[in-house]
C-alpha cells in the first residue's frame, strides 16, 4: 500500500468517526444547535457537553502528537504561525457565527447531513463551498502583493 493510499484510508476513517461523533452528539440537528444558542429562551445546554468532552481528549492527543520527532503520514508537523488577533480574524469569526446563528448549521455537521438530501442542507454547504471560493479568489491578489 502506497503512503498516499494509508493517508487517505487514514483521513478516511477519522472523517467517519467525526461524523459519526457529530450524528450521536445531535450537532446535526439545527433545531439542537438553535437551542443551545438561545440562552434567553429554552435554553438546551447538551450540546456545552459535547464540547466539555472535547477540549481535554484534543488538549491530550495535541501534546502527545507534538511529542513526536514528526507526525506518523507526514514529513513534518504543519502548525499556525501566527497567534495574534486581528481584523480579518475577528470579521471572519463573526460571520462564522452569524451563519451558524440563523442557520443553525456549523460547516462540519452540515457536510454530514448532506446524506439527509434535505434541501436546506445542500443550499448552506453549497453557499459555504461558493464563500469559500470567493475568500480564495480574493485572497490570491492579496498574496501576490
Amino acid at each position: 500500500m502506497s503512503a498516499a493510499l494509508g493517508r487517505h484510508l487514514v483521513a478516511l476513517a477519522v472523517g467517519l468517526v467525526f461524523g459519526a461523533g457529530l450524528l450521536v452528539s445531535g450537532m446535526t440537528q439545527p433545531a439542537k444547535v438553535l437551542a443551545f444558542l438561545d440562552v434567553t429562551g429554552s435554553w438546551d445546554p447538551s450540546l456545552m457537553f459535547v464540547m466539555a468532552s472535547a477540549i481535554p481528549v484534543y488538549a491530550v492527543v495535541y501534546r502527545l502528537a507534538l511529542r513526536r520527532p514528526r507526525p506518523l503520514l507526514s514529513d513534518a508537523f504543519v502548525l499556525p504561525s501566527r497567534s495574534g488577533l486581528d481584523a480579518r480574524l475577528i470579521g471572519g469569526a463573526a460571520l462564522f457565527g452569524i451563519g451558524w446563528g440563523l442557520s443553525g448549521y456549523c460547516p462540519g455537521p452540515a457536510v454530514v447531513s448532506l446524506a439527509s438530501g434535505a434541501l436546506d442542507v445542500v443550499v448552506f454547504v453549497a453557499m459555504t463551498a461558493l464563500g469559500m471560493w470567493l475568500a480564495a479568489r480574493c485572497e490570491r491578489p492579496r498574496a501576490r502583493s
